[in-house]
């Protein structure tokens, strides 16, 4: 047994450093000035889908006129942009927009749902605008740790908004606590409300994070 203990050390050294370079080797991927441009765009993307809110066509109930109506989904696109700017440009063009659009959030800049300045920080909200960092950054990680494709990409992207909204709950507790009606309240309104919606948008930047990844080779 103890003739086996370094063999197995040695095994684990070797797996250990091989996943470590891994991790690196997948960032050379996206070269750094391509990584600069997609931090810009994931910054550009996230304030504009700030305020947009997404729609879907569904079959008329009517039976009158067009056979199909247009629906509102009752979120924005920001779920959309952060993570597809993790699929795209990675963890790194991720994280640097989504740290500056808080940034400019905080600076005063209108560039958030309700506004901008430092007392969003009492926001319940706030806490899913910190998990846009993270959870950018991991999405953007898990989809260069393999070829692109419909299952990489889904990995990701669920992974991201887990994470964000993980965090967002700690925060809206972290904040709120010992109201514990105010807790619930929020909890459904920042995440149980908004995940059928938030579903429909991530399982669309799946999609297309996938057929850009092939478009683009990398």
């Amino acid at each position: 047994m103890r003739r086996e203990a370094p063999h197995l050390i040695f095994w684990v050294i070797i797996h250990v450093r091989f996943y470590i370079a891994s991790i690196f080797l997948t960032e050379t991927l996206v070269p750094k000035p391509l990584q600069l441009m997609w931090a810009l765009s994931g910054l550009l993307l996230t304030i504009a889908s700030t305020f947009i809110q997404p729609s879907m066509l569904l079959p008329s109930l009517t039976g009158l006129g067009n056979n199909v109506a247009i629906e509102s989904i009752s979120v924005t696109m920001q779920i959309g942009a952060v993570l597809l700017t993790g699929c795209l440009g990675g963890r790194y063009a991720a994280l640097l927009s989504q740290i500056t659009y808080i940034t400019l959030g905080l600076s005063g800049f209108g560039v958030f749902y309700q506004g901008g300045g430092l007392s969003y920080l009492r926001s319940p909200a706030f806490g899913y605008l910190l998990g846009f960092v993270f959870g950018g950054w991991l999405c953007g990680f898990l989809a260069f740790l393999r070829p692109p494709s419909l299952a990489q990409m889904a990995i990701s992207c669920f992974g991201g908004l887990i994470a964000i909204h993980l965090i967002g709950i700690v925060y809206l507790i972290a904040i709120q606590i010992p109201n514990f009606m105010a807790i619930q309240t929020s909890f459904w309104q920042y995440s149980v409300q908004v995940l059928s919606g938030q579903f429909l948008v991530v399982c669309a930047t799946i999609v297309i994070a996938t057929i850009s990844r092939k478009l683009l080779f990398y």
